[in-house]
């Protein structure tokens, strides 16, 4: 059984209300605990409820958002929701997941929420047992989940991003910098302006080309020394 991560909604707005509530409701690893209209009633929330990620407007009555945030001894992940860029800065200063500038797609809200999950797994939980990294896409209008482990390749194609695995591809409505956000740099290498390949899959090298799986993958010349350097070649 998947564990299900608990989401605190601190909105003030009708309307990105019922947008999170759908999108956490639609997403299987997320549930709605709780939503709460301003910050103090968040405080009196947290008192009696735990919550593994919070969904924080910051332009809220009485107490800002990031006042509210400031205030927890022990908070929990944060991704800040505002219609104002500008306070963006401040939000990560707050070590927060990430901004949702309103309004805001399913796609974005699924690369906040795939950074947090890529937290949340990684935590001990009681009754949990071991999780694999995963990320959670959009593509032929429903969302998959895709292990890291199962990904081969990565390649652009227009304004869209293939990820290729062993059992099959997905087109996703993506940039490959958006794509490669989302991935741990330790594992995901970017090879050239159309590809991103996964260390671990590597075949061999042969000039100015990477083998994965049965794919010849160019390495592009600028991106060969670093691509080496990652590689300690």
């Amino acid at each position: 059984m998947s564990t299900l991560y608990r989401c605190l909604v601190v909105e003030d707005e009708p309307l990105a209300q019922n947008v999170l509530k759908n999108y956490i409701s639609s997403h299987p690893l997320l549930e709605l605990a709780g939503l709460c209209g301003d910050s103090l009633e968040a405080q009196q929330w947290l008192v009696q409820h735990r919550a593994d990620l919070l969904f924080l407007d910051i332009n809220l009555p009485v107490l800002s958002g990031v006042s509210f945030l400031k205030s927890l001894s022990r908070p929990p992940l944060v991704i800040f929701t505002t219609a104002y860029a500008e306070y963006a800065a401040e939000g990560f200063e707050l070590d927060a997941v990430d901004y949702l500038v309103k309004p805001f797609s399913v796609d974005r809200f699924l690369k906040a929420v795939n950074k947090a999950l890529e937290k949340l797994v990684r935590q001990p939980i009681s009754n949990v047992g071991f999780h694999e990294p995963f990320i959670f896409v959009k593509a032929d209008k429903k969302v998959y989940k895709i292990n890291l482990s199962a990904i081969e390749y990565i390649e652009a194609l227009d304004d869209y991003v293939k990820i290729v695995t062993g059992e099959g591809s997905y087109l996703v409505h993506d940039t490959m910098k958006g794509m490669q956000e989302q991935l741990p740099a330790g594992e995901f290498i970017r090879v050239h302006k159309s590809f991103i390949i996964v260390r671990s899959k590597i075949v061999f090298i042969e000039g100015n080309y990477v083998r994965i799986s049965d794919r010849d993958i160019p390495i592009g010349a600028s991106y060969r020394e670093e691509v080496f350097s990652r590689l300690k070649l």
